[in-house]
């Protein structure tokens, strides 16, 4: 008998994952903070979906690492700034010199050497000021402004993929808990039809066939047990390593995989995804950027204005020394640099535009096929529990035959696969319509 309808793709996935990801047997060497007695935010507690999230979000690395790239960002902002504050600088210089002079004797006619050292110093502080850049500096310090926000939409970008992948890690674990429940309740099933037919058969009444049918039914559904329990462990696994802790964390969730009406208003989904989506806010921010960079790169064909002034001492007494002046730098051509640069950043700035336009595409289509898939995975629910119903009344009715001595024991075990396949459906149904509105839930910006 085939049971592969036991283990969908959203759990052949897990079943699949690198050996690095599998628990550590009972008694091997501890690989984590949590082994190593440092304590575990999960420790002897059953975590509801909102703790799940909350510990996601303060210990995900992912997202710690946004942060500091945007802290990153911010500082370049404060970069691009600095050419328009005063520049100081000091400066430290001294010079040792040999001069050596030949003299002639006239009343000997001899010649003598002298040799002198002399040092000079010199110290200065130095300050310049820009006067004038005509915006250059102005429109950097713009165009990192912007870089700042897309970096800050990126860590709520990651913060919603994090909150996405805990809810479907979390309700992967339900569904595996919940296949391990349903398998023990059908190898409880089998045990009890094979003591049936082991009664039966020892008074004369049913055929040896009927006993060893039932005994590989029992071993098929303990074969199934195994590989649920397994696939219930693999399914914590990934749940940690979404939520940033310890592989091996004894991790306990609620059971909530039950049905709940999500409320829509298909008329305002759109608009509100394209208010709520960091993705369309970033993409709005990079033709900001892109606007700042064009602006920057049209200024640089003008000079810079600067003044400089500096004082300080030099030679060995020290003479006071000072300058006072302004200074044009312009570079009037350049190969044609410039103008490739501001051509480039126009084309940019182009790209950027129809990006944003793309996005809402992207954003359109994820909202629309999300909301199909939660109405799809809302009619499978109705469907299944149906399935159930007639499922349990067929088992009943076969079970009920075979104690008469009117049914087979192809007819029994072919009730009871069937029932267990119709609470396993029904759990992958619940599963998919939470992991579903999950995935709405993220099209539409929410958490």
């Amino acid at each position: 008998m085939n049971r592969a309808w036991l283990f969908p793709p959203l759990l052949v996935s897990l079943m699949l994952a690198p050996p690095g990801l599998i628990p550590s047997p009972a008694g091997a060497q501890p690989r984590s903070e949590l082994a190593q007695g440092l304590p575990s935010p999960v420790t002897g507690r059953v975590l509801s979906l909102k703790e799940a999230l909350d510990i996601a979000l303060e210990t995900q690395p992912t997202i710690q690492a946004r942060v500091g790239d945007y802290a990153a960002a911010r500082q370049r902002v404060d970069q691009a700034f600095s050419g328009l504050l005063p520049q100081l600088g000091g400066s430290w210089s001294a010079l040792r010199e040999q001069t050596v002079e030949t003299l002639a004797r006239s009343s000997t006619g001899k010649t003598s050497t002298i040799t002198e050292w002399s040092t000079t110093t010199t110290a200065k502080v130095t300050l310049s000021q820009l006067l004038f850049d005509f915006g250059k500096t102005v429109a950097a310090t713009d165009a990192a402004k912007a870089g700042a926000e897309v970096s800050r939409e990126d860590v709520e970008i990651e913060r919603d993929a994090t909150v996405l992948l805990v809810k479907e890690s979390f309700f992967n674990l339900l569904f595996g808990k919940r296949l391990v429940v349903v398998n023990q309740e059908a190898v409880a099933r089998a045990q009890l039809n094979l003591r049936s037919a082991k009664g039966f058969f020892e008074v004369g009444t049913r055929p040896k066939f009927d006993v060893t049918r039932a005994e590989v039914d029992l071993a098929n559904a303990q074969l199934t047990l195994i590989q649920a329990k397994n696939a219930e462990r693999l399914a914590r696994v990934a749940l940690n390593t979404a939520m940033g802790i310890s592989i091996d964390s004894p991790t306990e969730v609620q059971d909530i995989l039950t049905y709940e009406a999500f409320p829509l208003d298909e008329s305002r989904l759109l608009a509100e995804a394209l208010q709520r989506r960091p993705e369309n806010r970033q993409v709005k921010v990079r033709v900001e950027a892109a606007e700042a960079t064009v602006r920057q790169t049209f200024r640089n064909f003008f000079p810079d204005i600067t003044g400089n002034a500096f004082y300080g001492g030099a030679r060995a007494d020290m003479n006071e020394i000072w300058e006072l002046g302004v200074s044009l730098n312009w570079s009037i051509f350049d190969g044609g640099n410039k103008i490739a640069r501001y051509k480039e950043a126009k084309a940019s700035l182009e790209a950027a535009q129809s990006r944003v336009r793309a996005q809402e595409l992207a954003i359109w289509k994820e909202v629309e096929q999300a909301h199909l898939n939660v109405s799809e995975s809302e009619q499978r629910i109705q469907a299944a529990k149906k399935a159930v119903e007639a499922a349990q009344e067929n088992f009943r009715l076969a079970q009920g035959r075979f104690d008469a001595g009117v049914g087979t024991i192809i007819e029994l075990t072919d009730a009871q696969l069937a029932l267990t396949q119709a609470q396993s459906t029904e759990a992958q149904a619940l599963t998919d319509y939470r992991i579903a509105v999950s995935r709405l839930e993220r099209a539409l910006g929410r958490r």
